[in-house]
């Protein structure tokens, strides 16, 4: 049997950005995505001690054991979506490898995801070894609305060519456009922070026995809900002016998006509220939230992307 060298298998990795590079990419955004959801599941079915030690699942075994029943195949479960963005970051890097230095805008975010794996596997531990504090807890969740961040740049940039990754950053949107952008970008992270807040003095602890932040639930409700109505408002300013502006088609698009994403946020937000928190709106308000990070972080890279489109024809 032909053996090839470790340099032939370089040899035939892409030098440009192909159908599979792009794949990897949305498959990045997706997994990281998915990881909160499945998080958010853990916690909600109070599987959050599912298995009680880290690393290994209990003192004596890797996996979930039939004792720990339904809580520990859920926690375990989560813990395998690990390896899946494992190996998803691995092949980002590997079908990038030849073009480490050539988009290095696209290989430095790789690197990043990458990172972000072990980093969530530590706090991970923290989480369990601390007895689900709710302030490590909510730090698990940053770190996932960073890497979804990171993971929407990087789909973003599979779409540049070349010449396009190493033009000029010219913007694509106005300077009031900008601006719009920068203080939206400011309120959705205000609304996430506080969120985790808020999270943290509600009911849904991860397990019967974790220990809450001992906030006010209903008052930090409110003050999150306070940057939302800013939000709100600074969305619709946004699409109006974009379309009276006449700029490009595809940040029209993104800033529709946006908006759409920010409504249905902030109407599950509500109903969640006034229903008492049932656990499939939670969840949906979980996804939600990965989504209007995803959506957010597109039309501010939209808005400040190289390429300068917007004549008045409104051409992309």
């Amino acid at each position: 049997m032909t053996q090839i060298s470790p340099a032939r298998l370089v040899e035939r990795l892409p030098r440009t950005v192909t159908p599979s590079v792009r794949a990897l990419a949305l498959a990045s955004l997706v997994s990281q995505i998915l990881i909160v959801v499945t998080g958010g599941a853990v916690r909600l079915t109070a599987s959050g001690l599912g298995c009680p030690e880290w690393p290994l699942c209990t003192a004596d075994s890797m996996v979930t054991t039939p004792e720990m029943g339904v809580h520990g195949i859920i926690e375990f479960g989560n813990r395998l979506l690990t390896f899946v963005l494992t190996a998803i970051a691995i092949a980002m890097l590997v079908v990038l490898w030849n073009m480490r230095k050539t988009r290095r805008d696209l290989f430095v975010p790789a690197v990043v995801l990458f990172a972000g794996i072990p980093a969530q596997a530590v706090v991970g531990g923290i989480t369990v070894l601390t007895q689900l504090n709710p302030w490590v807890v909510g730090w698990h969740f940053i770190i996932s609305m960073v890497l979804i961040t990171v993971a929407t740049v990087l789909v973003n940039r599979t779409r540049l060519s070349p010449a396009e990754a190493e033009a000029d950053n010219t913007p694509r949107a106005t300077p009031l456009l900008r601006q719009l952008l920068a203080a939206a970008g400011v309120l959705v992270t205000a609304a996430v922070l506080l969120g985790v807040v808020v999270t943290g003095s509600g009911p849904h602890a991860g397990d019967a026995g974790a220990a809450r932040n001992n906030l006010n639930p209903d008052l930090m409700t409110r003050i999150h809900a306070a940057p939302v109505y800013l939000l709100v408002l600074t969305v619709l300013v946004l699409v109006f002016a974009a379309y009276r502006l006449r700029v490009a088609q595809r940040l029209r698009f993104a800033l529709v998006l946006l908006t759409v994403v920010v409504f249905a946020q902030g109407a599950v937000g509500y109903l969640q509220h006034f229903l008492h928190l049932p656990v499939a709106l939670v969840a949906l308000h979980m996804l939600g939230a990965s989504v209007l990070t995803a959506a957010m972080a597109h039309a501010i890279y939209i808005g400040y992307s190289r390429r300068r489109v917007e004549a008045a024809t409104g051409a992309d």
